[in-house]
Parts: structure tokens; C-alpha cells; sequence
């Protein structure tokens, strides 16, 4: 099996080798395929996001992609293709999502004892909408930069087809509850035809329980009874807020996995930024890219060997004697690693 390899900049050359090291200690035979990305793909095209990157993700159909700095403020991206067609993206990241038509970031938080602390029996999955919303950057500035004004756009096709991965995530990973987060006594329009097409897909899942709740309601249970939850399925900026959030309740960005899904093409990804400070330190967690692997191994039908890694990950974390600071040690990626991979041979009596 081929998978596309998006290396990223800052940590994200090294915690994708990290990755790589572990999903090869399976012997699974995955052939790892560059897509040139960010500086690497300057250097090529001269461009961050070029076409050719984009065309062989949707060739390759899977991948999985390290952290894409994003300079704050810096403008936009402008995406051109080769029928001199082009579009302006607000990052790197929302450029590949749109391209591939991706439109679902599923990002479970689970509880790990010994690091999530109150809070090590938790374990839910946050279903972000990614197509459209807010951070579709449909935004300008009014008069002589004296405001600024941003649309949100939600669409009747988008809020229909999040939601009804969100049910479908519930059904085959035996999830029992789904919990739409909105604000649709404050924003009735949009946040209203979300909320009032999540009640109407919920009526075809009558085996799944369904309610709603207030954004920020939904954010006060999180932090007081987040064992509530089960899946939470919310708009764009909701779910970069909440996901981030619940990656906290259990201990670190660090450990969240991600990924972009789509009809035709799926890229994973880790969850936090590219940390450019600690670049080239061996001081990376690659925990959040290794977890994202295992979000793909069962995206492709290979849930035995997902267990395998997710049940290494989990026994050198709750050890706590190889793992790296930002979760309270003093390991090093690569002894990290070294020790995840350990587990997973010692689990195939290696």
C-alpha cells in the first residue's frame, strides 16, 4: 500500500520519521510516498501548496502530514492551478482540506492514567466541520481600514453530510450518544440550519441518542463532567476550540490524533503546531502524528495493527518511564520511539 508523506516544517520532519519508524516496525509493507509541502515545496515549485503536491494526494488517496507553521496575520495563500485557474486560501492546511474536498476532522481525546489525572476515563471524539463555517476566510475590510467584516457561511449539503458522519462514526466504533454543539439562540440563521439539520438526520438513527447544547455549555460540561460526552459534532471554529480543549482535559496537544477526511481522499495529521522552537531538538512528542497513524491503519481496514500500535503508545505513556516533557518526562523522541517500537515487536514475539 502506498501512503503520501507530507513532512511539514518546524518538528514536523521529525515526528514524521518517528511515525514512519513505528508503522514500519508492523512490517506492513506500506510504501512511504513524498508530497512536497511547505518549504520543501518552495524549493521545487516555488510555491508552499503546489498543484502537482495536490494531484498526487489524489492519486495516493491516503496520507498522513506533519505540522505547517502559520506566520499570524501573514495574508493569504494564493493557489494556482494549472488551468490558470487559482483560489485564496487563509493557510497551507485550508488549502489542502478545500482542494480534496475534505469536509470532516475527526479527533478522539482518550484518557490515559497516570497523565490525565481526573480525568484518565475519559474518552470521546470530536467531529469538526471543516469545508466552511468561519475559518472559510470570506472576509474584507470596510472603508479606510476602519472595520473588518467575515462571513460564515453554512450550507444545508455541508451541516447535512458532518452530521451524518457523525452518526456513521457512532454506528461501526460503537459510540452510543452524538451531541450537536451550536449557538443558534445567538446566531439563529446559521447556526440555526445546523442545528435544525442535525435534529432531522439524528430522527434516522434512532439507536444512537442525540441532544444540543450551547457552545459554551457544551465547554463548561467539558471541564466539569466531560465523561458526559461521547461524540460531539460542531462547526469549524466550535471544533478547533473544543478539540483543543479536550486534548488538555487528557493531558497534552500532544496526544490527540486528527485527520482530514473526504469522499475521495483522506489526509491525517497531527493535531498541534509546528513548534519551530524546539525544531531539531530531539525534544518533540511524536505521540499526536503516532495516534493519527493509527486513525489511518483503520481507515484502510487494518484495525489489528492499529490496536497493536495504539496499545503500545498507551502502555510506554501510563509507564511513564520513556516518555517526553511535555507530558512530565525527560525522554528524547527518538528514546521515545525507540521504546514504543519495543512494545509493538515484543507484542508480535520479536
Amino acid at each position: 500500500m502506498k501512503v503520501g508523506v507530507l513532512k511539514g516544517n518546524g518538528i514536523g520532519p521529525e515526528i514524521v520519521a518517528a511515525m514512519q519508524k513505528v508503522v514500519d516496525a508492523c512490517e506492513l509493507g506500506i510504501e512511504w510516498v513524498n508530497v512536497p509541502i511547505a518549504d520543501e515545496a518552495v524549493a521545487l515549485y516555488g510555491t508552499e501548496v503546489p498543484e502537482e503536491s495536490i494531484e498526487l494526494l489524489r492519486e495516493l488517496k491516503v496520507a498522513i502530514k506533519g505540522p505547517i507553521s502559520v506566520e499570524k496575520m501573514a495574508g493569504r495563500l494564493t493557489y494556482t492551478r494549472k488551468d490558470g485557474t487559482s483560489q485564496i486560501y487563509c493557510s497551507n492546511n485550508n488549502a489542502i482540506r478545500q482542494e480534496l474536498d475534505c469536509f470532516a476532522c475527526p479527533r478522539p481525546a482518550r484518557g490515559i492514567p497516570g497523565i490525565s489525572g481526573k480525568n484518565e476515563n475519559v474518552n470521546l471524539v470530536v467531529i469538526r466541520e471543516i469545508s466552511e463555517g468561519i475559518y472559510a476566510a470570506l472576509e474584507h475590510r470596510i472603508g479606510k481600514d476602519e472595520a473588518s467584516e467575515a462571513i460564515k457561511l453554512i450550507t444545508k449539503k455541508g451541516a447535512e453530510r458532518i452530521c451524518r458522519y457523525a452518526f456513521e462514526y457512532a454506528l461501526s466504533n460503537g459510540r452510543k450518544k452524538v451531541t450537536c454543539a451550536h449557538k443558534a439562540n445567538a446566531i439563529s440563521l446559521t447556526d440555526g440550519l445546523f442545528l435544525e439539520t442535525f435534529r432531522r438526520v439524528a430522527k434516522e438513527y434512532p439507536q444512537i441518542e442525540s441532544e444540543d447544547l450551547m457552545v459554551d455549555a457544551t465547554a463548561y460540561y467539558l471541564v466539569t463532567n466531560p465523561e458526559r460526552f461521547d461524540v460531539i459534532v460542531t462547526m469549524n471554529q466550535y471544533g478547533d476550540i473544543l478539540s483543543d480543549l479536550c486534548a488538555g482535559l487528557v493531558g497534552s496537544l500532544g496526544l490527540g490524533a486528527g485527520a482530514n477526511i473526504g469522499e475521495a481522499c483522506a489526509v491525517f495529521e497531527a493535531c498541534h503546531g509546528s513548534a519551530p522552537d524546539i525544531a531539531g531538538k530531539n525534544l518533540a512528542n511524536p505521540t499526536s502524528l503516532i495516534l493519527s497513524a493509527v486513525m489511518m491503519l483503520r481507515h484502510v481496514g487494518m484495525g489489528q495493527w492499529a490496536d497493536l500500535i495504539e496499545d503500545s503508545v498507551r502502555e510506554v505513556l501510563i509507564e511513564r518511564k520513556h516518555i517526553t516533557r511535555d507530558v512530565g518526562g525527560k525522554a528524547t523522541t527518538d528514546e521515545y520511539t525507540n521504546e514504543v517500537i519495543r512494545k509493538i515487536r515484543e507484542k508480535m514475539g520479536k
